[in-house]
């Protein structure tokens, strides 16, 4: 069976491929959004936190015998408390400065973190492998759909949505955006704010955490497994509206869907079709689609 041409087993595998990739654009996209929207800071260490995350569920297998699951629970909380430290001890002294002071320690530390790693370990894949009760696939009909993947695409919309329905449905969402807008007005009530805003940082950089935990089994663990998602992650969080959720959230899935479809109908634009989507959305709306010009 072929659909525009195309056999509709090709079709269905890349836009299976766009759905992956459009998860782990999500998910590292709304961590960045939670970031920007309450600190103001351009996370550029966020891929190598992605990295961390794999690299720690990876170790915990290897020296431990840490399974995926305890992996899935206890390495988001490690690389989380790696990011309070960074939070407490550098981004705090930036706030009141311009905001590319903190794109350049965010960038540097990224460049650190990523140099360690390559040292250490090389620049080669490593191996995670897929938990066994997700081996195998599930026949659709139409094509053959790998547990693993379906659990990847149902386990990041679950986790975004809910992210989502936190910030923007319940009271500590409340005071998390109006810490935005008024932090003196919101400590007034007898709220820690700059507590909240490193809990913040940490929840956002335990996203990246999860991400990398769960893109670990698909692409393999290596030191610049964040490099090379990171810059196609800013683009997604800035064609989405900087620091919007349901921005990153909607962004990242259909950008994913684009770029699957692209590699199916012109393979030559794959790799700049994100970008190109980013220029036309700056020259129409600068602020997004999803974010409000202020």
């Amino acid at each position: 069976m072929e659909i525009f041409g195309i056999p509709s087993q090709a079709l269905f595998g890349q836009l299976l491929i766009g759905l992956i990739n459009g998860s782990f654009y999500a998910l590292l996209s709304l961590g960045l959004a939670v970031i920007f929207g309450l600190l103001n800071i351009i996370n550029f260490t966020h891929g190598a936190q992605y990295m961390l995350g794999a690299f720690v569920a990876y170790l915990g297998l290897q020296k431990l015998g840490m399974n995926y699951w305890v992996a899935l629970v206890v390495t988001p909380i490690v690389v989380g408390a790696t990011g309070v430290l960074i939070e407490r001890t550098m981004l705090k002294q930036l706030y009141k400065l311009d905001h590319l002071y903190g794109l350049l320690l965010t960038f540097g530390l990224a460049l650190i973190i990523q140099g360690l790693f390559r040292h250490e370990f090389g620049s080669s894949g490593m191996p995670y492998p897929v938990p066994d009760v997700f081996k195998g696939a599930i026949n659709t009909g139409f094509m053959f759909l790998p547990k693993y993947r379906a659990w990847v695409i149902v386990a990041s919309l679950v986790v975004c949505l809910a992210t989502w329905y936190v910030i923007e449905r319940t009271k500590l969402g409340a005071y998390l955006r109006a810490a935005t807008e008024n932090p003196s007005l919101v400590q007034s009530f007898g709220i820690n704010v700059p507590r909240m805003i490193t809990l913040t940082y940490g929840f956002g950089v335990a996203l990246a955490a999860l991400a990398g935990v769960m893109a670990a089994p698909i692409y393999q663990v290596n030191p610049t497994m964040g490099a090379d998602l990171i810059i196609v992650v800013f683009a997604v969080v800035v064609i989405g509206g900087m620091g919007s959720i349901m921005g990153a959230i909607v962004t990242g899935f259909g950008l994913g869907l684009i770029e699957g479809l692209t590699k199916v109908f012109y393979p030559e634009a794959s790799s700049t079709v994100i970008f190109v989507i980013m220029a036309i959305v700056l020259l129409i709306k600068p602020a997004g689609l999803f974010g409000t010009q202020k």
